[in-house]
C-alpha cells in the first residue's frame, strides 16, 4: 500500500485512557497518511478518569517512537479543527458491527460541514477487537490487570488513579 505524501489525518476521541488499540490504529494510519494528529476531545456525556491535560501527556509519552504520530486537543467542531490542521481524513475505528451506525451518521454530518474531509473507518488487528478505555477502567477498578492493553504509561498513572481513589474498606 502506497502511503499518501503530505497529508494528515486526524484521530479524534476521547482516549481515556488510550489503549493498545488506539495505538495499533495510530500505527496503520501511519502506513496510509503522513502523519495523524491524536485529537483529544473533552467528553460532554462521559466522566473521564483522566484530564485532557492527563490524556495528552500519556499518548505523548505513549507515541514518543512512533514517527508521525502527534497529540493536540480539541474543543471546536471536529471539521473545523481537521480545516484548521490542514487534515484530510478523520479516522474512527470500527471494532465491531454495532460502532458502524453511530460512526455512519457521524461521518455523513461532517461531510455536510466540510465535504473536502473524507472519513476513513480502519478496523483494529484482531487482538483489539474486544478492547475499549471503559473496558480497561473497569477491569482497573477492580484491581484487575490492565497489562497488554494499555501502553505502560498508562499501566502506571491508571493503578495510580485508582489507589488514590479507592476507598479504604474494611
Amino acid at each position: 500500500m502506497k502511503r499518501l505524501q503530505n497529508t494528515i489525518a486526524i484521530y479524534p476521541g476521547t482516549f481515556d485512557p488510550v489503549t493498545n488499540g488506539h495505538i495499533d490504529l495510530v500505527k496503520r494510519t501511519l502506513k496510509i497518511f503522513d502523519e495523524v494528529i491524536i485529537a483529544v476531545a473533552p467528553s460532554q456525556k462521559k466522566q473521564p478518569l483522566f484530564s485532557v491535560e492527563e490524556r495528552i501527556d500519556l499518548i505523548r509519552k505513549s507515541i514518543k517512537q512512533i514517527k508521525g504520530a502527534k497529540a493536540d486537543a480539541f474543543s471546536s467542531l471536529l471539521v473545523d479543527y481537521a480545516k484548521d490542521r490542514k487534515s484530510v481524513a478523520i479516522i474512527r475505528g470500527l471494532r465491531a458491527i454495532s460502532d458502524f451506525e453511530y460512526e455512519l451518521q457521524m461521518a455523513l454530518m461532517n461531510r455536510r460541514l466540510n465535504a473536502n474531509i473524507e472519513a476513513v473507518f480502519m478496523m483494529p488487528s484482531e487482538e483489539y477487537t474486544f478492547l475499549s478505555s471503559t473496558l480497561v477502567k473497569e477491569v482497573a477498578s477492580f484491581g484487575g490487570p490492565v497489562k497488554g492493553l494499555v501502553p505502560e504509561p498508562v499501566e502506571k498513572a491508571i493503578k495510580e488513579k485508582f489507589k488514590i481513589q479507592k476507598p479504604n474498606i474494611k
